[in-house]
Parts: C-alpha cells; sequence; structure tokens
C-alpha cells in the first residue's frame, strides 16, 4: 500500500451513488491506494454487508433522525448544514494525522460542499459523477436551455443547445423533476442540480462510471470544458464479484424460482431506490405485465406504490392472469440480470441499471421516473437501440406491445450483445477504461506528492493547535 497516497472517498448517501464510488474504492485499493470511505451514520447502520478487505469505513451525521424519508432538497440542505459541519471537522483530523494523512478527496458530484471544502484548506478534490456523461451534460445546459425556453415537456420538439445531441434529444427527454409541465423552468429539483453540478465541475478532475464506447463524443466535449476527465467504467464489470452496499436485504430466492423457467422466458421488473408509483400506475404495469403471457420478476420496495401495503400488492400480482408473476422487496440485480432465464429489463434507466444491462446484453423497456433518466433512456432507444424508450406513458396496452416487442426483437438482443462485447473489451487489461483508471491513479498520485500547499501547511498547523488544547 503506497503511503505517500491516502484518498477520501465521499458519496451521496443514496444507493444508487454508493454503490459505482465503492466499486471505485476498491479499484483503489487494487491499484495500491491507501482509502478510506466516508459514510453517514445513518447509512452505516444499515448496510447488510460487512465491507471489503483493507477499505476503512468512516462516518458523519447527517441531522436528520433515523425515520426522516429524506427526499432530495430536505437532505441536501441537512448534508450542508450538519453534515458539512462534521466532514470539515473530520477533513482536519484526517489530513493531520500523523500516520497517513488524506492527500486526496474524491467525492460526489452532488455535493459542492464535499469537494469546495477541501479546496478550501488546499487539499486535491475531484469530483465523481454517479450519472451518465449525456445526462450530465444535459443538467451543465439547463440554465442556458431555461434562457431558450427549451424546458422540460412531453413534446418531441428537438432541443438545439446541448452540445452533440442536436439531432435526437427532444424536450421529453431533458432531465426534469417528478412533473413535468410546461413550466419546466421552475422545477426547483432540476435547478437544483443544475447549480450543484455546475459548482462541483470546476474540481480539478472529473470522473465518470461509463466507457467511452458508449458516450464518446459528449466526454470528448466535457474534456474541452474542463481540466481533465475520466471515462473509467462500468466499474461493477471490472469483477464478477464487484463490491456493493445494498441498503435493502436482498431476496435470494428469486433466483431459485428463475432456476425453474426457460431461457429468455420472464420480464425482470424493478424501477430502482428512489420511484414512487400510483396504485393507478401500479395497476396498469401489472395488466399488461399479465396480457404478456411472460413470467415476470417484480421489485416492489415498502412504501414504492402508494398508499397500497405490500401484502395486498402480492395478493394483486398473485391474482394476475396466470399467477405467472413472483414480487421481492428487494433483489441481487446483477446475479438476476445474468440469469439465462431473464429475457429484458423493465427498468426506470437509472445510470447503474443501465450499465448493468449494457455488460449483461440485455434488452431494456425504460420507463423513467426524474433527472438523468429522461436522457439515459433515449440513449438506450435512440442512439445504443438496445431496448425502446416508454417514456412519459403508463397504459398497460402500451406496457404489453412494447414488452412484447423487446422480448422477440433480434435486432434488439444483437445491439445489446455487441454493446456487452465491447464493454468486455473496454474494461479488460489494456481496455480503454482500464487505461484511463491507470491514468486517474497516476494523476491521484502525482496531486499526492506535490509539496503542500501554504492553505494546507497552515491547515495543519491550526489543526495540531486544536489538538495540542485539548
Amino acid at each position: 500500500m503506497d503511503a505517500e497516497v491516502h484518498v477520501l472517498v465521499f458519496p451521496w448517501p443514496r444507493q444508487g451513488h454508493i454503490n459505482p464510488m465503492l466499486q471505485f474504492a476498491t479499484a483503489l485499493v487494487d491499484a495500491g491506494v491507501q482509502v478510506t470511505f466516508l459514510h453517514t451514520e445513518h447509512n452505516l447502520r444499515r448496510l447488510a454487508q460487512a465491507s471489503p478487505p483493507h477499505l476503512r469505513l468512516l462516518s458523519i451525521p447527517d441531522g436528520l433522525p433515523d425515520d426522516h424519508p429524506r427526499g432530495f432538497l430536505d437532505f441536501m440542505e441537512a448534508m450542508c448544514t450538519t453534515g458539512s459541519t462534521a466532514y470539515h471537522a473530520l477533513l482536519l483530523s484526517l489530513v493531520s494525522a500523523s500516520d497517513a494523512p488524506v492527500t486526496c478527496v474524491v467525492a460526489d458530484g452532488t455535493m459542492p460542499f464535499a469537494i469546495e471544502i477541501p479546496q478550501e484548506l488546499g487539499i486535491p478534490a475531484l469530483s465523481f459523477v454517479t450519472h451518465s456523461a449525456c445526462s450530465y451534460l444535459a443538467l451543465l445546459s439547463m440554465p442556458k436551455l431555461v434562457e431558450l425556453g427549451e424546458t422540460p415537456f412531453t413534446a418531441d420538439d428537438l432541443v438545439s443547445s446541448v452540445p452533440g445531441m442536436e439531432g435526437f434529444l427532444r424536450r421529453r427527454d431533458l432531465p426534469r423533476g417528478l412533473y413535468c409541465t410546461d413550466q419546466g423552468d421552475g422545477d426547483p429539483l432540476v435547478l437544483k442540480f443544475a447549480e450543484v453540478i455546475g459548482r462541483t465541475s470546476k474540481a480539478c478532475a472529473l470522473i465518470f462510471n461509463t466507457a467511452a464506447s458508449m458516450e464518446r463524443p459528449v466526454l470528448a466535449h466535457l474534456a474541452s470544458g474542463t481540466s481533465d476527465v475520466f471515462a473509467v467504467g462500468p466499474l461493477h464489470a471490472r469483477s464478477s464479484s464487484a463490491a456493493s452496499a445494498s441498503l435493502w436485504r436482498e431476496d435470494d430466492g428469486c433466483m431459485a424460482w428463475l432456476d425453474g423457467h426457460e431461457d429468455r422466458s420472464v420480464v425482470y421488473v424493478s424501477m430502482g431506490s428512489l420511484a414512487v408509483i400510483t396504485h393507478e400506475q401500479f395497476t396498469e404495469f401489472l395488466s399488461g405485465l399479465a396480457a404478456t403471457g411472460y413470467a415476470f420478476l417484480w421489485v416492489l420496495r415498502p412504501g414504492m406504490v402508494q398508499l397500497a401495503s405490500s401484502a395486498l400488492l402480492r395478493e394483486a400480482v398473485g391474482a394476475a392472469e396466470g399467477g405467472k408473476g413472483r414480487v421481492v422487496e428487494w433483489a441481487p440485480q446483477r446475479d438476476v440480470l445474468r440469469h439465462r432465464a431473464v429475457g429484458c429489463f423493465l427498468t426506470h434507466a437509472g445510470w447503474n441499471s443501465t450499465l448493468e444491462c449494457a455488460v449483461e446484453g440485455m434488452p431494456m423497456v425504460c420507463w423513467p421516473f426524474f433527472v438523468d433518466q429522461q436522457t439515459n433512456s433515449r440513449f438506450v432507444g435512440a442512439v445504443w437501440k438496445t431496448g425502446l424508450d416508454m417514456k412519459d406513458v403508463c397504459e398497460r396496452g402500451v406496457v404489453e406491445r412494447t414488452v412484447r416487442e423487446v422480448m422477440a426483437s433480434d435486432e434488439i438482443k444483437a445491439a445489446a450483445q455487441a454493446m456487452a462485447q465491447q464493454l468486455k473489451h473496454d474494461v479488460a487489461e489494456a481496455g480503454s477504461s482500464s487505461s484511463e483508471l491507470e491514468r486517474l491513479v497516476r494523476f491521484i498520485r502525482e496531486l499526492s506528492i506535490r509539496p503542500p500547499s501554504a492553505e494546507l501547511m497552515e491547515t495543519r498547523a491550526q489543526a495540531a493547535v486544536t489538538v495540542s488544547g485539548l
């Protein structure tokens, strides 16, 4: 382990952000870098698995009681106040440690304070982007889009002001909050995201969990406007047993259930860790899935369907035509997607799920929920052609037709398999993503062994005075 290099990795405390940054931290450890991984106290208590070997876990309070729902805006405010204060204090102690002080920070691009605080202290800080590069660029473009009136709306009008996407990106494909109206410019969630990543884009480098083969033009544009861009993904594909940290208990029993089905005969359905749907939408999905005649495995988290108990949802699925459905509260998704019985994935098109599908060559039916998922799903349907985009529609007839088409399409299967083969080359030795990861490790080492800045020397002196006064 390189004693001169010690990286603090700090994800936004959500499931979809923790896993890719944990996989990144593990890759750094494998490269001989000392890593500390920072959770919130709330999440560290919830973790179902032990930490990967040689990875130190620390935590800070997020300022909210355990039973708080942690909606984005409330959660961001708490993290920017209580969380940032605790983070500042912890960082002071870590950079002033006599044994292996922290020399670099890699923080989630969703948290400006996590990058700005170390920069103020003279510590190099890199931004890790857990979204796709295409959705990141769309979010960065939102201020200009608002100015031009090209805001999120359920329309097929092409958007002209997101570089490199002029020929296919529509208003309905732009990042949005929970509701899409003709007043998209006033959406507080999208505006907050645009502000946040605008600030974190000023880090000394951007790290993307993507591959150049998937998003080369977008990455090239982003690289032209910042100091450095690294495309090191898909990180989970670097190892068949890539690290994960599930905040929910996975139902492994569904794997035995899949074993009892024929090849490519099951539809896997999961809307990720955040989406909440109405009971009417649940009914439309269920009716459409049942009408396809295919068996389906459906992840329904507690609270995912508004005003409905898990028992009633299971009963409804069991009573559906043919009784071919199985419900679980959480599934071992990577294992499910590589199972021979699964023929397609009906998904919210979150970036982690999109990458996991891409690596397994799994065709997709996309029903995006919010923010980056709108842009991801457009790339799936219109650029990569590895699935179909069903955004803005939740009707049983559309669900049935779309699932049937994806399950039967040889063209979609071939495109998905071709992408999977390319990504396997990308993460293999000498592949583009592996080469980028090696370049990134060299970049971090060079940052870490530079002579300490005046700010950092002052920080360490102040911390030493504080400690001596205790």
